[in-house]
């Protein structure tokens, strides 16, 4: 049920994607941002934690994932070293996953020739 479950959540939060491409003007790059302040957004008001515990990988590996991840590193930072947390927690609870784009990005731009589409 757990698969399903995080399938459902992911295809979901993929399918108003696509939405958004297909019938609105916003870029790629406005929809993924606004991805990551959604689940930044919704983690703040507490609606996030329910779908992440219902969907599983399906709500936390996406972008609305990642703005998730953000807040509830800030959370905890402001809980244990006040207003510096602000600046601190979310960098320290998404590191890993900065890390890792970073360095397959590198790895990807190595094996494979980058530039334009034609």
């Amino acid at each position: 049920m757990d698969y399903l479950n995080a399938f459902l959540c992911g295809g979901i939060l993929c399918a108003i994607g696509q939405i958004l491409i297909d019938k609105t003007k916003l870029t790629p790059a406005r929809i993924l941002t606004g991805y990551v302040v959604a689940g930044v957004l919704l983690s703040a008001l507490g609606l996030y934690q329910p779908i992440a515990d219902w969907g599983g990988a399906g709500a936390t590996v996406p972008l609305t994932g990642f703005g998730h991840a953000l807040a509830k590193g800030v959370s905890k930072a402001i809980a244990e070293k006040g207003w510096l947390g602000v600046l601190t927690g979310g960098l320290t609870a998404t590191a890993g996953g900065i890390t890792a784009a970073v360095v397959f990005g590198v790895i990807m731009a190595l094996l494979f020739k980058p530039g334009d589409k034609r």
